[in-house]
């Protein structure tokens, strides 16, 4: 493979860490306007993070090496997972990880370092963010499975790039089992991500936080990490839900004008969903922690009706 090849590869990568805070800042600013304040500017995340990077960090003397090493984990492993989705090219060499187990799986690995990270100082408030974390994971993980598994048994491939190359293959068809599984992803990546009505990123309330509850004990660059990581893991569920439902611009050679288009089309897929996640949180309240369950279960239902639905379509076809 050229090396033309893998520098558009690691440029994608690059490009994954660099539109993060970008769409965070999207949402704030649309979600500002919605509720007729003036808001900050898209790049005001890009401030914070600098900002956070150049501060001295501080650490609690009760605190392990586990809960210094635990911030570059949590980011690395979202990052790696937010480069094996194909972002504006398909067939790139990170393909051949882009697997829908893998990317579970170091989803996984940074939710359980950063649940020990929260319980490793040893503070109630890390204890209980830690905790409900877990919960919250625990529900989410097999409805995203589900979602997922209906994509895969479509397409006969557990690989992202398949699942896509089939979609531009068969061209668009309304299929029951894929809108199941669409909602049923949304509704995961708003708890993942920790969003209105799972959980409120900008609340300061101790007894309401689940994700920034973890990070009350983290100051300067791990902190900075901390945010940046789940501001690409809100990146992450963007893309997947953009390019493997509609995957249509993505680039399918490495020419500049397809390589353009690629990345003209997610842009614009990823803003109109920063503007409906800004919508939604705009008109929905957080519910109440004992709901969530109720609301993961949903997720759960709609994943099992899209790979049932499919099946029967198969069979009955």
């Amino acid at each position: 493979m050229s090396l033309t090849v893998w520098l558009i590869a690691l440029a994608q990568a690059l490009l994954c860490a660099a539109l993060a805070p970008l769409l965070i800042g999207w949402v704030r600013l649309v979600k500002a306007r919605l509720q007729n304040r003036c808001g900050a500017s898209v790049l005001q995340p890009y401030s914070d993070l600098r900002k956070l990077l150049i501060k001295e960090t501080r650490v609690a003397h009760t605190a392990s090496p586990l809960f210094r090493v635990a911030p570059y984990i949590v980011f690395v492993a979202i990052w790696l997972a937010c480069a094996t989705v194909p972002l504006v090219a398909l067939d790139l060499p990170t393909a051949r990880i882009a697997d829908i187990i893998v990317l579970v799986g170091l989803l996984a690995l940074a939710r359980f370092f950063l649940a020990l990270a929260g319980m490793d100082v040893g503070t109630a408030f890390g204890g209980m963010g830690a905790s409900r974390e877990m919960l919250i994971s625990a529900l989410a993980e097999p409805a995203m499975l589900m979602a997922v598994f209906t994509l895969a048994m479509t397409a006969h491939s557990t690989s992202l790039v398949g699942v896509m190359e089939h979609h531009l293959t068969d061209g668009f068809l309304l299929r029951p089992s894929y809108l199941f599984a669409f909602g049923a992803l949304i509704l995961v990546a708003l708890a993942e991500c920790g969003r209105i009505p799972v959980d409120n990123p900008a609340t300061h309330l101790e007894l309401t936080m689940v994700h920034e509850a973890m990070l009350l004990e983290y100051s300067g660059r791990h902190l900075a990490l901390m945010e940046w990581a789940a501001q690409i893991k809100l990146l992450l569920y963007g893309v997947l839900i953009a390019n493997v439902f509609l995957p249509w611009g993505i680039a399918q050679d490495f020419s500049p004008a397809a390589l353009a288009l690629g990345l003209a089309a997610v842009l614009f897929k990823l803003a109109i969903l920063g503007a409906a996640l800004a919508a939604g949180e705009t008109v929905l309240a957080k519910m109440r922690l004992f709901r969530v369950p109720a609301f993961l279960n949903l997720a759960l239902l709609l994943g099992l009706l899209g790979l049932l639905s499919h099946v029967i379509l198969e069979v009955g076809a």
